[in-house]
């Protein structure tokens, strides 16, 4: 049976079988079969490769300088439809300035500035700015700065906000100013 299993080995290292040994000594051929490159051929090769990189590089140079230039426009422009929702706001106070001048009624002026913050707070909220509730909520220190701390009218009250001195506000997710309070003690 020895010889079966010898058998058998030298059938799978025969070339008719298309085993690794014929497969490795296709790959020594072709190793040997390339010839060094000559001095002018080396030359060539760098000079091509230098070619590519310095392509390359001017191409990357180029890019970097155009988001550059984009990012720098995108910022002087961010504010543009801000402004833009605003200048109604401003037209309305160039105009009741000039009613104010020959206006002696104050309840016609008391109605001219609702109406006109009320067209200013709905331009903001239109652009994502919402105001924060803090009265009566558990203070806060990531949305809330503490101005004072005064004695709680009821036990509830403690910890507490009390007071809003100066409303903070959100810009979608982000505080863009933390409101100041008086939290009761």
């Amino acid at each position: 049976m020895e010889n079966n299993d010898n058998d058998t080995i030298l059938n799978e290292n025969s070339p008719e079988t298309g085993n690794e040994h014929t497969d490795n000594k296709d790959e020594n051929t072709e190793n040997t079969s390339q010839q060094p490159l000559s001095e002018a051929d080396v030359e060539a090769k760098i000079k091509e490769l230098n070619d590519k990189y310095l392509r390359l590089y001017s191409e990357f140079d180029n890019y970097r300088k155009r988001t550059i230039k984009e990012k720098s426009d995108i910022i002087r422009s961010a504010g543009e439809d801000v402004f833009k929702a605003l200048l109604p706001v401003i037209d309305d106070f160039e105009r009741a300035i000039k009613a104010n001048e020959t206006i002696t009624d104050a309840e016609a002026i008391k109605q001219g500035i609702h109406l006109i913050y009320n067209k200013m707070k709905s331009a903001c909220t239109s652009k994502g700015l919402e105001p924060m509730e803090s009265i009566g909520k558990s203070f806060d220190s990531d949305l809330m700065e503490a101005i004072t701390h005064i004695p709680a009218p009821s036990e509830d009250m403690k910890g507490k906000v009390i007071d809003d001195v100066e409303r903070g506000y959100k810009l979608g997710d982000k505080v863009i100013r933390f409101a100041k309070v008086v939290v009761g003690n």
